[in-house]
């Protein structure tokens, strides 16, 4: 008997699986992180929040909790003051959310401070400091031949 062959067990067997389409939540999450930064921008006339800027927001698969990542342009020195505006601010993102959001709870917001981009910035400057020691080995060497 001849087995017929079927492309989509092939790419099973071979670990080649369709992807599935993005959750919910990271959709939600990804339309609340522009909402947000909109809102910075638009309506909050806090000078605290004025140099923030949310880099990403994680909500839970419930949609009742948001962990808002932000940076700050002048760095770790800022974190006190602009948690502290955060937390005064929080009540109006929270409204702000309800309103434009048709969700039947609006999450609760919680902000953390992102220490991601400063560690992607350290890793750049090491590797930078790699190819640059590389570059000045290899111009050595080529001057000694």
């Amino acid at each position: 008997m001849v087995e017929h062959w079927h492309p989509k067990q092939e790419l099973e067997s071979l670990g080649g699986q369709r992807s599935e389409p993005p959750k919910r939540a990271s959709r939600v999450a990804d339309v609340i992180k522009n909402e947000l930064s909109v809102l910075l921008v638009q309506r909050v006339r806090d000078p605290q929040l004025q140099s923030l800027t949310i880099s990403r927001v994680e909500l839970t698969d419930d949609l009742r909790h948001a962990k808002i990542y932000y940076t700050l342009l002048q760095g770790k020195g800022g974190i006190g003051k602009a948690s502290k505006s955060l937390s005064k601010a929080a009540g109006f993102m929270r409204s702000h959310l309800a309103k434009t959001l048709n969700l039947r709870f609006t999450p609760e917001l919680r902000f953390w401070y992102d220490e991601e981009v400063e560690k992607v910035e350290k890793i750049e400057r090491l590797l930078d400091d790699i190819a640059r020691e590389r570059g000045d080995r290899d111009g050595n060497s080529s001057e000694n031949t």
